[in-house]
């Protein structure tokens, strides 16, 4: 357990490098451009680079041992950075301005896919609780996972705002490429007993996708959670491509920053519940809970323009990411073979990623011409407008309502599925 605390740690320091230049970039970009569409674009590359590369980086996990991949994941991001920077020192800051820039795109690529390949280590750490920890014990080490990953949101929130509002763009890539060769020094120094690589038989150097799928078709209602953890993806590409427009909207980037820290502490304390009380006796029905709660969340967080009730709301719904994460990954780890766990894992992330890019592509051109109209010019105002409130960052919260509204139902009608009653007795 000493070397997965270690892990662990090293995690945090990897998570806040990558949320900081994550954040950072976002905040940037939204304020150098002011464009709704193009801050989706960028959720929509991301997200998409996040579902094709799930196969083949869950692979890279089960192929080498699970240090190497994790070492390889930050030199990676050290090199991107390192690009990113020559590229924004070597273009005139009024380039960045124009949306349609081509050095903004390069700019935008670089920092997107550095982000990125911390997903290596996304993929390894929940394989490594899997031999580092007791099964008994699991869920509780999966809800360390999320606290970990809400630390790097608590610890990256406050500087990636102030970075931007109050030194620039290129100090914000001096901290990130130093916070990466530390993350790198670090790792050298753990020692993690992973006796060999476990491989698939026959597969040592596949991807083999079809035999991971005969492994998850194996476990009756596994795909069925699989596609439910998709459709829901696929309504949250919503949040993602639209969430630091609105708050942008209602706060300064370094006020956004600082919320976002504080916001932070809901994955931490979520984690931690997890960590002490475990999922109870049966993680899906846990898993599925907290998915009603949080669309109804969704429903009527932004019903109002105030910033303390999106707060509110965000930091009950952050609270229960980790519940919903820390169930998959107990499930998993207990009915998948360790030699198919990075492939099973990649796979999950692949498959419900694969919606969310429909979903940021499309959903900046709806806001901007479809729902913000709606409510600044269009029928809404007449409608809506006199307790709804009109402009544009109520078309953004009117979006985000309809969203809660279906996500619900989705919720309630899964959990009257045979896949549901199946998974529901593991």
């Amino acid at each position: 357990m000493k070397s997965f605390y270690s892990i662990l740690i090293n995690a945090i320091v990897a998570g806040v490098t990558n949320t900081f230049v994550w954040f950072a970039v976002t905040f940037w970009v939204y304020l150098e451009t002011r464009s709704v569409m193009v801050t989706s674009y960028m959720a929509g590359i991301y997200i998409g680079t996040v579902s094709a590369s799930g196969f083949f980086l869950g692979s890279i996990v089960d192929r080498y041992r699970k240090k190497t991949a994790m070492l390889f994941s930050s030199i990676l991001t050290l090199v991107l950075f390192t690009l990113a920077g020559i590229v924004y020192v070597s273009t005139p800051p009024a380039v960045f301005k124009d949306p349609d820039s081509f050095q903004l795109w390069l700019f935008i690529v670089l920092c997107l896919f550095g982000v990125l390949a911390g997903n290596i280590r996304n993929i390894a750490l929940p394989t490594m609780v899997t031999f580092m920890v007791e099964e008994d014990s699991r869920d509780k080490a999966n809800g360390l996972i999320g606290s970990a990953n809400g630390t790097a949101f608590l610890l990256a929130s406050i500087p990636s705002g102030f970075v931007i509002s109050f030194m620039g763009v290129f100090w914000m890539l001096v901290f990130g490429i130093g916070l990466t060769v530390i993350a790198i020094i670090h790792l050298l120094t753990i020692r993690v007993e992973e006796q060999q690589v476990v491989h698939a038989e026959g597969h040592k150097t596949k991807i083999d996708i079809k035999g991971t799928i005969r492994v998850i078709k194996g476990i009756p209602g596994l795909f069925g959670l699989i596609f439910f953890n998709t459709f829901n993806n696929f309504l949250g590409g919503v949040f993602m491509s639209l969430m630091d427009a609105y708050g942008l909207s209602l706060v300064s980037a370094h006020v956004w920053g600082v919320l976002w820290a504080i916001l932070s502490l809901g994955f931490i304390i979520g984690g931690l519940t997890i960590a002490k009380t475990g999922l109870g006796k049966s993680p899906i029905r846990t898993l599925f809970l907290a998915n009603i709660l949080m669309w109804v969340i969704c429903i009527f967080f932004t019903i109002h323009s105030s910033i303390f009730l999106l707060s509110g709301g965000l930091f009950i719904f952050l609270c229960l990411i980790p519940v919903v994460e820390a169930a998959e990954q107990t499930v998993i780890q207990k009915v998948i073979p360790q030699d198919r766990q990075g492939r099973v894992f990649g796979f999950a992330q692949s498959i419900e990623q694969a919606a969310s890019p429909l979903t940021a592509f499309m959903i900046g051109p709806i806001a901007q011409y479809i729902f913000i109209p709606f409510m600044t010019t269009g029928k809404g105002v007449e409608l809506l407008g006199w307790w709804f409130g009109t402009g544009m960052d109520r078309g953004i919260a009117l979006l985000f309502s309809v969203t809660g509204v279906l996500g619900l139902i989705i919720t309630l009608i899964a959990m009257r599925t045979r896949a549901y009653a199946k998974l529901v007795r593991i």
